[in-house]
């Protein structure tokens, strides 16, 4: 993988598109990023990825389990080289993935929550989609699988960029693409038919500008979709953790339903709806051999599962679908 490959492959994809415009805004931005600089193992990361086996004979399968599998059977020496190299990107958090008969396990069952929200978004053909956090980018591919034109996903975390690309290394004919940016970088496109955005808005400590820069991206009727950590309550209920929340520092509004709901009326959706609310069990987050850090389970109370180690409600998520008007 070079340098360059992945920004002009961008590049080419999106002229003639209505997201050509932005390239004024976003090129400098991507041209000017470079991980191998930005994060100490980004060197390793770069590298690491082009130990793996070669493209040419090997296809990526979308379905629950992203698989890449060769023409050719791996050797078992082989496998096991494959093993190591992708445990180099630890801590795998969003998945599952196979690769040559490696199995990623990852933190989440990330396709659980796709089988909960795929029937309650509108039909994803011919759409372009934009996924805010996409994290590793499991979900762009499962988008892309629901027929999706194309598909672009944003994080600035350097280590999902370089999960991501262990994939696309497979499936560069997919329309898909990661850009390593936060939403406060992209230009206000208006150019996208569908926006996810799942497990961020708690992370944001202005929702209704996040909000809003969500809204900035969709074309008038476009469809958002947003999961975030909701408590109980009325449009009034808000919580805002006085320190940390199931042990993350960086949380700050978690609404109840009516008020996220109301919160997006308000940035000027319409038929918001509620489509899935789902308590978080341990069986769909949880510590792996692919992430071997703490994970839900050391975040309850070991007493009542029901509170946070710090006593706070659990966490729930609940998925939104509004309407740009």
């Amino acid at each position: 993988m070079t340098s360059a490959h992945w920004k002009t492959a961008f590049y080419q994809a999106v002229m003639n598109t209505p997201l050509q415009h932005s390239l004024l805004t976003l090129m400098p931005l991507l041209e000017s990023w470079d991980g191998q600089k930005l994060h100490a193992d980004g060197k390793k990361w770069a590298k690491q990825i082009s130990a793996l086996p070669k493209s040419e004979g090997s296809t990526l399968s979308l379905g629950d389990t992203l698989t890449v599998r060769s023409d050719i059977d791996l050797s078992e020496g082989e496998k096991k080289r494959v093993e190591s190299v992708l445990r180099q990107f630890m801590p795998w958090r969003k998945g599952p993935f196979d690769f040559f008969g490696v199995f990623v396990d990852t933190e989440w069952r990330s396709d659980w929550k796709w089988q909960r929200l795929k029937p309650h978004i509108n039909d994803l053909s011919s759409h372009r989609v934009l996924d805010v956090g996409c994290g590793s980018g499991y979900h762009l591919f499962r988008m892309r699988e629901a027929g999706a034109k194309q598909v672009i996903g944003i994080d600035p975390t350097t280590l999902f960029f370089y999960q991501f690309q262990c994939l696309k290394r497979y499936g560069a004919d997919l329309n898909i693409h990661y850009l390593p940016l936060g939403i406060e970088d992209m230009p206000q496109s208006k150019a996208f038919d569908t926006v996810f955005s799942m497990g961020v808005l708690y992370h944001r400590p202005d929702p209704l500008l996040f909000l809003k820069q969500l809204k900035s991206q969709l074309l008038n009727g476009g469809q958002l979709v947003l999961e975030t950590l909701v408590i109980e309550g009325d449009e009034s209920t808000v919580l805002m953790p006085k320190d940390r929340y199931a042990q993350m520092r960086n949380v700050y509004f978690l609404p109840s339903i009516p008020a996220m709901i109301l919160w997006l009326e308000k940035v000027g959706f319409k038929d918001v709806r509620l489509v899935d609310d789902n308590i978080t069990s341990c069986e769909e987050q949880r510590s792996t051999p692919w992430m071997d850090n703490l994970s839900l389970k050391d975040f309850l109370d070991p007493l009542d599962s029901n509170k946070t180690i710090e006593g706070y409600s659990a966490p729930r998520r609940a998925t939104f679908i509004a309407i740009n008007r």
